[in-house]
């Protein structure tokens, strides 16, 4: 009933605008006997009349001023509001929202975003640091970003990423009269610094691969951070043994601030992946992001 009056309402704005039942039956594309039906429909259902009509003219009655009144300018908000969205349709702009853990923020999203926000400057990306298992629909986030076994199976998956190789590395300073770990099991005796989940409150756990076996080791230190920059710099500074991205730490063993420690068990990751519910009625402006981030071998 609602959209039937929504209808009929605009129907008779039109009607009193054009002052015309057969000017006003071109430009909304029906008959002249079909509108002036629908006016018909609407005045009984009112119970007023709300138009006077004669063989040349049409003009509201009292009751059709009201109306009109009332009814004008808010038919011409609804318009403008139609045509608002049909320019989001036909030109990139908009908000989206992506969840992402903090490594693929850094290494995998801002750089092809950077490349990418310079050449749509209506579109807004908005970038939240989570860790954990996000339902992008209840949390109204437009995709995530993880690893390819994190994601639920009815998730559009689209891959973002080369796998993720992981890298245990120490300073010189801290490697310096100390026994460098040959096995993930050497690791006991060192001092490690440990990532702690902010979603989980668990400590992110050291794992090896081997001869097609994983080893997942429990180790410990003096320091434990929730961010990895900041383990990043503690290693650096000599505190002890970090387990991060390899990509992360790439530049610091290139310069000889960083070793890197137990490379024939170097764990490897799958890849990101950016996670969204599906292909239906995508916005420009997100196909646009989804393309930029697609990972081409």
């Amino acid at each position: 009933m609602a959209g039937e009056n929504l209808r009929d309402l605009n129907a008779f704005v039109i009607v009193v605008e054009e002052g015309s039942f057969t000017r006003a039956a071109v430009r909304l594309g029906v008959s002249q006997s079909a509108l002036s039906q629908t006016i018909r429909g609407l005045e009984e259902r009112l119970g007023l009349r709300l138009l006077n009509r004669s063989t040349r003219s049409v003009s509201p009655t009292e009751p059709g001023d009201r109306l009109l009144a009332r009814v004008q300018p808010a038919m011409q908000e609804i318009n403008e509001g139609l045509a608002q969205l049909t320019e989001l349709r036909d030109k990139p702009a908009g908000t989206i929202r992506v969840t992402a853990d903090e490594f693929a923020v850094h290494h995998v999203l801002w750089p092809a975003v950077g490349r990418f926000l310079p050449n749509y400057p209506d579109i807004i990306v908005e970038i939240i640091t989570d860790y954990g298992r996000t339902d992008i629909i209840s949390e109204r986030y437009d995709a995530g970003v993880r690893r390819g076994r994190l994601i639920a199976q009815d998730m559009i998956a689209v891959p973002i990423s080369s796998d993720i190789r992981m890298a245990v590395v120490g300073s010189p300073a801290y490697l310096a009269g100390r026994q460098r770990p040959k096995t993930p099991q050497d690791l006991i005796g060192h001092a490690c610094i440990n990532l702690r989940l902010p979603n989980h409150g668990e400590f992110f756990a050291w794992t090896f691969r081997k001869g097609g076996k994983e080893h997942r080791i429990k180790v410990e230190g003096q320091l434990v951070f929730s961010t990895l920059p900041a383990i990043l710099t503690a290693a650096v500074a000599g505190f002890g043994l970090a387990y991060m991205p390899e990509a992360m730490v790439r530049p610091h063993v290139e310069s000889g601030e960083l070793v890197e420690v137990l490379s024939p068990w170097r764990q490897i990751f799958e890849r990101y992946h950016l996670y969204y519910s599906s292909r239906r009625l995508a916005s420009p402006a997100f196909s646009l992001l989804v393309e930029a981030l697609r990972y081409r071998e």
